[in-house]
């Protein structure tokens, strides 16, 4: 397999790669780690007339770990994020998540930022950046100068494969807020081979009080629906209250049943080759409900470690 003829450019600077991309037009593409887009234009299901590579541009290599998120550059290796030990200890849901991305040859050259851009609906990053309300960074080239904006997750992501960026725009940056005190998570999903992209798929997050009591919770979905879908799990989670079983979960048969109809009952994905659309329905629910007690023992865990010391944990 080859992929249609095409012109090369490596940009020096975020301000030549935004001038390219504006001189460029639609035919041009942005290529970081090419585990996306080269297997595309091989299929001949893409054929760009220009590559523009930003492997070389300076400052787009950065992981910073802030008080309140995490931001990642551009040309940040998906394996370099799961290998940081800074990244784990601040935001272990982004650590965790990434090591559920496919397999350490595609994480050793895929970027944060290009999953994003590439949207699609089965990948991990996009439901996390969902769940957070998280965001990326663009810059693009107007009007003789460098431009700059912010695209939230729930305006970013379209479609499958699409997203609200220009077609002249480059991802710089994405940001992913960091969880608050009392806040445990968990992710689990299930794919016919390791590492294949996941039938169904759930990333969630729990907010519990000092005593273990549920007061809300989020969950985003992945190859369940053409963007992430979030689901708000509060008012299931806050009714059930009392404090948590020894698993961290309530123990309440009753609640596992209330969240797997709630879950069912906002999700509408559908079938292929891979899963039925009621199958699929009901395996996501089913991993959300097997999810609650990992993520309610972490948010247990995190609001006795900020009672005990008075002060947010890192």
């Amino acid at each position: 397999m080859k992929p249609p003829p095409f012109a090369y450019h490596r940009p020096r600077s975020v301000e030549e790669a935004a001038r390219l991309l504006a001189e460029l037009g639609e035919g041009a593409k942005v290529i970081a780690g090419g585990q996306s887009l080269v297997p595309l234009m091989n299929f001949r299901l893409a054929g760009p007339d220009h590559l523009v590579d930003v492997n070389g541009l300076a400052g787009l290599e950065h992981v910073r770990v802030g008080d309140d998120a995490v931001e990642v550059g551009a040309t940040v290796r998906t394996a370099d994020l799961l290998r940081d030990p800074a990244v784990a200890e601040a935001h272990p849901l982004l650590a965790a998540a990434t090591g559920w991305i496919a397999h350490p040859v595609i994480r050793n050259r895929g970027t944060v930022c290009g999953s994003l851009a590439h949207a699609d609906p089965a990948a991990e990053l996009p439901a996390v950046l969902a769940l957070l309300d998280g965001g990326v960074e663009a810059v693009a080239w107007r009007a003789g100068a460098l431009a700059r904006r912010s695209l939230a997750a729930a305006e970013l992501f379209l479609g499958p494969f699409e997203t609200s960026l220009a077609p002249d725009e480059l991802v710089v940056a994405a940001r992913f807020p960091r969880l608050a005190p009392g806040t445990g998570w968990a992710m689990d999903e299930l794919a016919r081979r390791h590492g294949d992209y996941a039938v169904a798929g759930v990333v969630l997050t729990v907010t519990a009080d000092g005593r273990g009591t549920p007061t809300g919770g989020r969950a985003a979905y992945l190859s369940c629906a053409p963007t992430p879908v979030v689901v708000d799990l509060g008012p299931v989670l806050a009714e059930a209250g009392g404090p948590a079983g020894d698993g961290g979960a309530p123990a309440s048969p009753a609640l596992d049943r209330a969240v797997y109809d709630l879950v069912a009952g906002a999700l509408s994905p559908t079938g292929d080759i891979h899963a039925t659309a009621g199958y699929r329905r009901h395996l996501a629910a089913t991993l959300t409900v097997r999810s609650l007690g990992p993520a309610l023992s972490r948010a247990r865990a995190s609001a006795d470690a900020r009672g005990t010391t008075g002060e947010v944990t890192r």
